[in-house]
């Protein structure tokens, strides 16, 4: 594996032996050791797995004939270019062909690259015509859907029935979500609770727009096309899914108090569990109130104990995301916003300062339940891709993969892909089979994948406490470490985000063998030893020993 690396690593241990040349008084049998303490980040599974994040329509077109190229008519749904484009740019807002079968074609090429669970875009039923109200979709433009289909699956009409762009013969989601088990990898179901689809604002109403459908079929709630402060909950049964009032753009805005609402939801999102979804990421958590996450969160993991879930609050103060985490909200990990927008500035074109990182982290005294659930990232599809260079990208994921938390990366960003442009600008395009070619090329996944690798086979990586040691400039440092039961394993995290090699001087370190996660080259440290360890220009060194905490500092530390 470190064949990959384009970088040298040199590694020197300074062992201090007392010689007093006194015989040796007798050996005294030791007393049975206590039994050590528990030191844990998390006991969360799910922080097992790195995830990787495909919008499933951008994906791979692995089966044309689900592609639907003639639905909508004069209003089709598929392969609508975004105006406006500069030479030689493109974004398409209508449907281009990813589905299961693109996906489960190319789980292998996921799962080489060290993720345990793929994070999907919702599978749900979109209208089967271009959105005709609001503000006309542009190039860049924010919350312009005239012109849009529902290719994002976003857009919900039944959410107990997968959108016809999605399944192929023999593949539904229950055999996709089989098919990705087989692979290695667990399915992560986007899902949305805080509204359908676009609502009002058409010429004319429009079919599936604004309406709700249940598991039979049966018409449980339509917004008729009317402004939400027409609505007339009271005394409409058609109105009463919704509150009349506006929220995102001409979106419904479902009343999360109304319990049938609830109901709905829970029913529905139950049923995509029994076909094999194994966590959910929920959008727009914080436009439903908590009681309602308390609820669902509550009756999902009813029936499925221990099941994870994780919302998208978008927000950078951690205070206003970190209610969502606590247990009488339900439990719900987020996406963690606030260390999202520190990611940005040092790995990005800026290449601030390590210790603009640190403040973000949260490792002692924060507001969060666990800040070692939270789901670690630098972008996605709602904001403009990382704007950085290759060396960018790796120090990005050399971090990522070794901090607290459990990373998500996005779809194409193995290779820096559309990398620096937002949603309506490129975003959201088309990776296909392409694509994955010139990612297998590309030495932003070759670091990818070592770095995954050995998070992949690290439970102090997965799941330890972090200590931190320095975080400053181009350097950072930091011990992971996890102890319970009779499992226990110390990691020692060196980063380099430098043009030029860098000398780490650790002292303090516990005697005993560590071995490089990279390579398992074996050294050995000696009582009262210093490790001085050299890492290469934009690469990560991790130091493992299989033992218990026994580094006076280091246990001052974690005390």
């Amino acid at each position: 594996m470190r064949a990959l690396r384009a970088h040298s690593l040199a590694l020197a241990v300074v062992a201090l032996a007392a010689c007093s040349g006194q015989e040796a008084p007798p050996v005294v049998p030791a007393a049975p050791a206590p039994a050590a303490a528990s030191i844990v980040g998390t006991h969360e599974p799910f922080a097992e797995h790195a995830v990787y994040f495909v919008m499933t329509d951008r994906f791979v077109n692995g089966d044309p004939s689900n592609d639907h190229r003639d639905q909508g008519g004069a209003l089709r749904t598929f392969d609508l270019s975004t105006p406006g484009a500069p030479p030689g740019e493109s974004d398409n807002v209508g449907y281009l062909g990813g589905d299961y079968r693109g996906l489960l074609d190319h789980a292998d090429y996921i799962r080489e690259m060290g993720f345990g669970a793929v994070w999907i875009t919702p599978i749900v039923d979109n209208p089967d015509e271009q959105f005709t109200g609001g503000d006309p979709v542009a190039w860049k433009g924010f919350f312009t859907d005239r012109g849009k289909s529902g290719f994002h699956g976003y857009w919900g009409v039944n959410f107990f029935v997968e959108d016809e762009h999605l399944p192929s013969a023999g593949l539904h989601f229950r055999e996709f979500t089989d098919g990705m088990r087989a692979k290695g990898l667990k399915t992560v179901l986007d899902i949305v609770a805080n509204h359908g689809s676009p609502s009002f604002s058409m010429p004319k109403d429009q079919p599936k727009y604004g309406e709700i459908y249940d598991r039979d079929g049966k018409l449980v709630a339509d917004h008729q096309n009317l402004e939400p402060e027409q609505l007339d909950p009271a005394h409409n049964p058609l109105h009463a899914f919704f509150f009349a009032k506006k929220d995102l753009a001409q979106l419904s805005n479902v009343d999360d108090t109304n319990p049938v609402v609830r109901d709905y939801f829970v029913d529905a999102y139950g049923h995509w569990i029994d076909e094999g979804a194994d966590a959910f990421r929920i959008d727009t958590i914080r436009h439903v109130g908590l009681p309602f996450w308390k609820e669902f969160s509550d009756r999902i993991r009813a029936k499925r104990p221990g099941f994870f879930l994780f919302g998208e609050a978008f927000d950078h103060d951690a205070t206003k995301i970190a209610p969502f985490t606590l247990a009488e909200n339900g439990a719900i990990s987020v996406l963690d916003f606030p260390l999202k927008a520190e990611l940005v500035k040092v790995f990005g074109r800026e290449d601030a300062d390590y210790g603009e990182i640190a403040k973000a982290l949260f490792l002692k005294d924060g507001p969060y339940r666990n800040v070692y659930e939270l789901m670690t990232f630098y972008d996605n599809h709602d904001m403009a891709r990382l704007d950085a260079s290759d060396d960018g990208f790796i120090d990005a994921h050399n971090f990522l993969f070794t901090a607290r938390g459990i990373p998500v990366v996005y779809y194409g960003s193995e290779s820096g892909f559309m990398r620096g442009t937002s949603e309506h600008a490129g975003n959201r395009n088309y990776f296909g089979v392409e694509g994955i070619a010139a990612a297998k090329a590309s030495p932003i996944r070759a670091a990818l994948m070592e770095v995954a690798e050995v998070r992949r086979s690290s439970i102090a990586l997965q799941r330890g406490v972090q200590v931190p040691i320095e975080m400053a400039g181009e350097r950072a440092a930091f011990w992971r470490v996890y102890q319970h039961g009779d499992r226990h394993e110390i990691a020692l995290v060196l980063l380099n985000k430098g043009d030029a090699q860098t000398r780490f001087a650790i002292t303090g370190m516990q005697p005993g063998e560590w071995s490089s996660a990279f390579d398992g080259h074996l050294r050995r440290v000696d009582a009262g030893g210093e490790a001085n360890v050299v890492v290469g220009a934009h690469s990560v060194e991790v130091l493992l020993l299989d033992a218990v905490v026994t580094a006076p500092g280091l246990v001052a530390r974690l005390r």
